[in-house]
């Protein structure tokens, strides 16, 4: 298999004081990930906030691009930059 691009809508809940990773959410394509958002922004979806993050995928392999973050709203975990 090549190399693919992947998109995915990360929400996250709270579980008391710790904020936890929901189940990923594979999208068909970047405007997909953003309705998610935009669901979220308008209330319609309850979680603690979501990420969408673009990145290039050899499952055969195993390899795993570096993740684009394309999108953040409401309460997420840091992600450190390097």
């Amino acid at each position: 298999m090549a190399v693919a691009e992947r998109i995915v809508f990360q929400p996250f809940i709270w579980q008391g004081a710790a904020l936890r990773a929901g189940a990923p959410i594979l999208c068909p394509n970047v405007d997909d990930a953003r309705r998610r958002v935009d669901k979220i922004r308008a209330g319609i979806l309850r979680v603690a906030g979501a990420v969408v993050v673009r990145m290039q995928v050899d499952e055969d392999i195993g390899d795993y691009g570096e993740p684009e973050y394309l999108e953040q709203v409401g309460d997420v975990p840091l992600v450190e930059e390097d």
